[in-house]
């Protein structure tokens, strides 16, 4: 099958499908409820029942959303339900408000308050909402107001990053939760139509990824309370699961998605170019011009730190592409058709359609680590392959 396939919308539909007939039905858990998620990429098994993620429960919930608003399967609407009630009655602490950020079963074996982990909850809900869940559009109200009241500072426009059970916050701040909280403030002002979601959305954007404090425009990924770059943040831990060190050009292309979903509801001339600068950083700082595919992390010269190659970046690379190529049908989807050949070659299952976590520098695969519960269930293709249908279709595209 030919890249330029997938600017047909059947085939981008096909591969939504793929992912969620993957974990329909053998995520749904009737014993402690949410999800099992923590399935073998390669064999298909579960290899573990009672771990769960809340960021990986937040993007089931959503990919199944997707599903339905997109006229999928019609148990995507049952399952999504599913999740979405065991995010409120498992995850939500009543007494201390807030979301736990891992459950064994249904206890708690870690409290953290993490913003990257609720911008995920208003994102499910505002998925949820999109699609009339019952009760969905109060939680999405519920949620918005946690994240204004405990992690927003109005003095910088941003969010605070992390907090313990009790919400005693931590000095660290980092430019992640925030990217997701703008996605997540743009889904639920696409649920909504109110203004303010979207203001906020804008807020972080412009605080953020305007006009960044390190050189040559590139978005750091770690900062001090006061929100100056803390560029030797985790030196010694270049493989951390959500922090590691060095600029990720996955995050470049993803921030220019969003700020050209921004300019489609907003007027500033900013954030297209913005968008474009972004993602051509992306390519001219992380992509492997040898094996193909975009390095994890990088330094400020474009050296890799992590050369390994995760699915995320290349599924967000297609959909910054798809949205550019609604302007420039050369060189933007020209990269469209690229990463669509890495994503065939190295990260998807030919069996059962679900994309790999991640492989090494030369493609082959890594089998994700055993020992915690998954968070990838595969929000990200699914997220870009239905922003590429929208794209192509002329439709206006949502984070939705």
């Amino acid at each position: 099958m030919p890249a330029r396939t997938f600017r047909e919308s059947w085939a981008l539909r096909q591969q939504i499908n793929s992912v969620l007939g993957f974990h329909y039905p053998e995520c749904i858990d009737h014993r402690y409820g949410g999800y099992c998620l923590n399935r073998d990429e390669r064999e298909g098994y579960i290899y573990e029942r009672r771990g769960k993620h809340l960021v990986g429960t937040c993007r089931m919930v959503y990919t199944f959303c997707v599903g339905a608003r997109l006229d999928g399967p019609k148990w995507c609407r049952s399952a999504a339900t599913h999740g979405l009630t065991f995010l409120f009655d498992a995850f939500r602490d009543d007494d201390r408000g807030g979301f736990d950020w891992l459950l064994r079963g249904r206890e708690t074996v870690d409290d953290t308050r993490r913003c990257y982990s609720h911008a995920f909850s208003l994102l499910a809900c505002a998925a949820a909402t999109e699609v009339g869940l019952p009760r969905a559009s109060d939680r999405l109200e519920q949620v918005a107001s946690l994240l204004d009241e405990r992690f927003f500072e109005p003095e910088y426009g941003l969010h605070r990053a992390e907090a313990d059970g009790d919400w005693s916050f931590s000095n660290y701040r980092g430019q992640n939760a925030n990217m997701h909280a703008c996605e997540a403030y743009l889904a639920a002002f696409d649920a909504t139509n109110e203004s303010d979601y979207l203001d906020r959305a804008y807020t972080v954007a412009e605080s953020l990824v305007r006009d960044p404090p390190a050189g040559g425009g590139l978005i750091p990924e770690h900062y001090t309370r006061e929100w100056k770059p803390d560029l030797e943040y985790n030196q010694a831990e270049p493989n951390h699961q959500f922090r590691p060190p060095g600029f990720q050009p996955g995050h470049h292309a993803e921030w220019a998605k969003l700020l050209l979903l921004l300019a489609d509801r907003r007027e500033e001339s900013w954030l297209a170019e913005r968008a474009r600068g972004l993602f051509d950083a992306a390519f001219e700082i992380g992509w492997d011009e040898e094996y193909g595919g975009f390095y994890y992390t990088v330094d400020a010269g474009g050296e890799p730190i992590v050369p390994e190659k995760y699915g995320w970046p290349i599924a967000e690379g297609i959909g910054a592409a798809a949205l550019l190529g609604r302007e420039d049908e050369g060189s933007s989807l020209e990269r469209y058709d690229r990463l669509w050949d890495y994503a065939r070659e190295f990260l998807i299952n030919e069996k059962y359609g679900i994309w790999y976590e991640k492989c090494t520098r030369e493609g082959e695969r890594i089998a994700p680590a055993s020992d915690g519960p998954r968070v990838e269930p595969g929000y990200h293709p699914v997220a870009n392959a239905a922003l590429a249908m929208a794209a192509f279709e002329d439709d206006r595209p949502r984070p939705i």
